[in-house]
């Protein structure tokens, strides 16, 4: 008996010995929460950081594969354009729109971070529809006739229509081309001009165009094919005569609007050396109809306002997002004219009297800094720019978590700020320099 009692003493003893007291297991958990704490706090900050660099370098790529896609679209502005024998003398390719903020103010909501539309500018990319598919015509008045002298339209007016009915112009078949070498029936070139397209008139020779919207599809009335658009404008001031403009409604191009202010400026006297931009209102036979497929670049602040996103559209087409959080979209521009001020183009002299102001800089790479005291440096003027620079900030998706302590010096908002900038030459616009 007294020897079972001793095993089982022993027995419990050894238990007792190999077990943990409460004291123990308390700071075994308290150790183990430490690290746990410690660790978990480690992961999210590296996962913080992570996100960081993920969301750079995501921007970084958006930022280098827009500013690609605007270099290809701008390098190739005025593509097919050229298909007329002797059109133009001038070029066209490229017109901008700078959207202004009066001093004082800001488009930028800081409580938001969100932008408005005021704060970005926008691009025209101005190329003449595929000729394989959109061929140039001539001109003609309501009878289809070829005589130059007779045959003629007016885009204010309407004459050359019977009766005389304002905004209403003629055109010819399309004739025969590398593209249709018989040509095409009156009934086939109407079908290639629908509502909503954007034509441009010019003449033979390229010394005067305008440019309208159709307000419905073409269609063949006896001998001609019959376009209806709003019509052209024309203004006297100051003894001078003003024709062939048009309101921004129906010119979104900006080809015609002079930047949203009708009437034009005085375009450039032909002593100066500069390309005219000539805008007029009549055409006769042997003159241009060109169908016109733009790519127009801007940002879309409508949609979602928290997300600017910059878009790309060709023509009527609906715009495609290129980058989103787009928090920057400027373009400028150089352009070509001779020196009216003291100095020498491309001299010391030229230079600082163009930094004094009392002459003309020969290339600016922004439009809003031009001399307005002369009426030849006109930042709009499609005929006489030359190079276009476009500038492009954009943004990480804004983080509004209390872990994101980091603000930008730009905005002062929850994000990373990049940036680029790219200056291009499109090759279809120097074909008139001397």
């Amino acid at each position: 008996m007294n020897r079972i009692t001793h095993k089982a003493a022993e027995s419990s003893g050894l238990a007792k010995e190999e077990g943990f007291t409460l004291l123990e297991l308390l700071i075994a958990m308290a150790v183990f929460l430490t690290i746990s704490i410690a660790s978990f706090s480690l992961f999210a900050n590296q996962q913080l950081a992570s996100q960081v660099v993920q969301g750079q370098v995501g921007l970084n790529l958006a930022l280098r594969s827009a500013a690609t896609q605007l270099e290809v679209d701008l390098a190739n502005a005025g593509s097919y354009y050229y298909q007329g024998p002797n059109i133009p003398t001038w070029p066209v390719g490229v017109t901008i729109v700078n959207n202004w903020v009066n001093s004082g103010s800001s488009c930028y909501t800081a409580s938001t971070n969100t932008y408005g539309a005021s704060c970005f500018d926008q691009i025209n990319i101005i190329a003449a529809a595929n000729p394989a598919t959109y061929p140039a015509i001539n001109v003609t008045d309501y009878t289809g006739g070829t005589n130059p002298s007779t045959n003629c339209i007016n885009t204010r007016t309407g004459a050359g229509s019977n009766p005389v009915s304002a905004g209403t112009a003629w055109g010819q078949a399309a004739p025969v081309s590398t593209y249709f070498p018989s040509g095409l029936t009156l009934a086939q070139t109407a079908a290639t001009f629908f509502k909503g397209d954007q034509l441009l008139f010019v003449t033979a020779g390229g010394n005067q165009m305008t440019s309208v919207v159709l307000t419905s599809n073409a269609s063949v009335v006896g001998s001609a094919i019959k376009f209806t658009f709003s019509p052209t404008l024309m203004q006297t001031a100051s003894g001078v005569t003003y024709e062939g403009y048009n309101s921004v409604a129906n010119d979104p191009l900006g080809i015609t609007t002079c930047n949203g202010d009708s009437p034009c400026p005085p375009a450039a006297q032909p002593s100066s050396g500069q390309v005219i931009n000539g805008l007029g209102e009549q055409y006769c036979a042997g003159d241009w109809i060109i169908k016109l497929a733009p790519i127009t670049y801007q940002v879309n602040t409508t949609t979602n306002p928290s997300d600017p996103t910059l878009t790309r559209s060709v023509g009527n087409g609906t715009p495609v997002s290129v980058m989103d959080q787009v928090i920057g979209f400027k373009v400028g521009a150089a352009i070509w004219n001779t020196p009216q001020g003291t100095g020498t183009q491309g001299t010391d002299t030229d230079v600082s009297s163009c930094t004094s102001g009392t002459g003309i800089c020969p290339y600016n790479y922004h439009a809003s800094t031009y001399f307005i005291t002369n009426a030849n440096d006109q930042a709009y003027n499609f005929t006489l720019l030359r190079a276009v620079r476009v500038s492009l900030i954009g943004r990480t998706v804004p983080n509004y978590s209390g872990t994101y302590k980091f603000r930008n010096a730009f905005d002062n908002g929850p994000y990373q700020v990049q940036g680029t900038s790219v200056v291009v030459n499109p090759r279809d616009l120097s074909m008139d320099d001397n």
